[in-house]
């Protein structure tokens, strides 16, 4: 292909419809031409190891595979895969007759709606980290799975790019503090994928690895028409698609991290795992997040053998430290504790539980989602009644058996757990108490407490929005709050009373614990 091709191209007369702005952008592996209502992707005939376009036919098959593979997580942005005919210096788009090359045609957007622009712009919210987390994870959970007999997604599978990072950034390095930390970082990989080792087993053996997207982070997704899209999943290279799920949404937690953004990181996995259940990825989110930064601190160092300018070169240098040491703190020695909520419904305990997700980092486990992952939706005949369907005595029970089962299993991956639910009597709460004594961590319960003219507004809220797990009425809340037992005297040192209107009661609640546990 020559640049006399792509000159010609950039003719607005070629197009079949109004051009407003053509510009021409190119990549290491594209170029791409934007002409205002549509823009129309060319991939060079390079050739760099994990991807090979150097043939015709190759082209169009990776200009086939970026349309379907993307088609799965987009509407109308993705649109065709045209044909380029005619010679070099008169091209026709779509044209009859033998293909010189072939073109992927999408909608253009405006890169404003990036979403890596959105947070520069400090404009990155709650709603979007929401969406991008039950939209990554409908889409792990439709999918399809890497069958069992391929051997992509097995243990080894998984660590020979971890290898191979070290491999390819050693030769790149040439201070001692570097390479210190390097050995360091390549000795805690080795001794966390023999620890592992048989979490990736059970990975692989339970389906969980996934035909996923590749590439998740905030420069590939984007707000169109008013809703979070994520986009520019890999097509060339399976091994870097066909990964365990894990490994797929950790990119974007380890993204966010390193724009500064922890708390909602932090909210993005627990939101995820709540969405999915999938809370055994936990024992490998920190090895993968490590991973990906260390991929990221690669990419810096491959960039340095083209920079001749001091001021440049020390700029990346720097961008490869951050990215090392970013690494480097998940290789932490972890800090967790078992909370609970206690009190009564709609009285703001998943409010108090996210913030402590947010600032401390837990995971919260949700009694009215996990009751639904067992059980199902209520049925409408019973809803609002206390003790029926799937709030019977026996389904509560398998309830609350499943959140300390998983609070237990996330305790020992090393994370702070919240679970949050009614915690009315006193059985349940020694329940969970027992889960942390048997794991080694502190026990907190959040003693949550509002006005009933608050409560009541919320649960109206709530139910007018449609969208909480929750099934209570208020003659549920007021049979619970009949019935509720009280704190114990051996109970109290281990509570803390949060008002949950007063935003500084929620402060103080941070603040106490971070005190009791400074390594948080």
């Amino acid at each position: 292909m020559s640049q006399t091709l792509i000159a010609a191209l950039q003719n607005p007369a070629l197009f079949p419809h109004p051009v407003e702005n053509l510009r021409l952008i190119e990549t290491h592996i594209s170029w791409v031409i934007l002409t205002g209502p549509y823009v129309y992707k060319i991939k060079k005939p390079v050739n760099f190891g994990f991807l090979d376009f150097t043939s015709l036919e190759a082209r169009k098959h990776f200009c086939e595979e970026e349309l379907r593979l993307n088609q799965r997580l987009t509407e109308g942005l993705y649109l065709e895969v045209l044909p380029i005919t005619g010679s070099e210096d008169a091209p026709v788009l779509g044209g009859d007759g033998p293909a010189i090359e072939y073109v992927l045609k999408c909608r253009e957007f405006s890169q404003e709606g990036l979403l890596s622009e959105v947070q520069a712009r400090g404009e990155l919210s709650e709603a979007h980290i929401d969406a991008l987390a039950r939209q990554i994870a409908d889409f792990h959970q439709r999918t399809p799975q890497v069958p069992q007999e391929n051997p992509l997604g097995t243990p080894e599978a998984c660590m020979a790019p971890v290898r191979q990072n070290f491999e390819q950034i050693r030769p790149l390095l040439s201070e001692t503090s570097d390479l210190q930390q390097l050995d360091a970082l390549e000795a805690w990989a080795e001794t966390s994928f023999d620890r592992l080792l048989p979490v990736f087993q059970a990975r692989k053996a339970n389906g969980l690895i996934h035909e996923c997207h590749g590439d998740i982070h905030l420069g590939n997704a984007a707000i169109i028409d008013g809703q979070v899209v994520l986009f520019d999943c890999i097509e060339f290279n399976e091994p870097f698609r066909f990964t365990d799920v894990c490994a797929d949404f950790a990119f974007l937690a380890m993204d966010l991290e390193d724009r500064g953004l922890k708390s909602h990181s932090r909210r993005f996995v627990s939101q995820y795992l709540e969405y999915t259940g999938d809370y055994q990825a936990l024992e490998l989110l920190n090895f993968y997040k490590a991973y990906r930064a260390l991929v990221r601190a690669k990419i810096a160092l491959f960039s340095l053998a083209h920079l001749n300018d001091a001021v440049q070169k020390a700029a990346t240098l720097r961008q490869y430290r951050n990215y090392a040491n970013l690494a480097e703190s998940y290789s932490a020695i972890p800090t967790p504790f078992l909370a609970i909520t206690h009190g009564v419904s709609a009285v703001g305990k998943s409010g108090v539980a996210l913030r402590l997700v947010e600032a401390l980092g837990a995971i919260r486990l949700r009694s009215d989602v996990e009751r639904k992952r067992l059980f199902g939706e209520q049925s409408s005949a019973e809803q609002g009644q206390m003790n029926a369907g799937i709030y019977n005595a026996n389904a509560s029970s398998a309830t609350y058996e499943r959140l300390h089962r998983l609070a237990a299993g996330i305790l020992r991956a090393g994370y702070p757990v919240v679970l949050d639910a009614t915690y009315l009597k006193l059985a349940q709460r020694a329940a969970a108490w027992e889960v942390a004594e048997n794991t080694g961590v502190p026990f907190l319960i959040l003693d949550c407490h509002a006005p009933d003219s608050v409560i009541a507004s919320w649960l109206g809220q709530r139910q007018s929005e449609g969208r909480d797990p929750s099934d209570a009425t208020l003659e549920v809340i007021q049979a619970q709050q009949a019935s509720r037992e009280p704190l114990s005297t051996a109970e109290l040192p281990h509570s803390k009373r949060v008002d949950t209107p007063d935003s500084a009661s929620l402060d103080g609640l941070v603040e106490s614990i971070r005190q009791r546990l400074p390594g948080l």
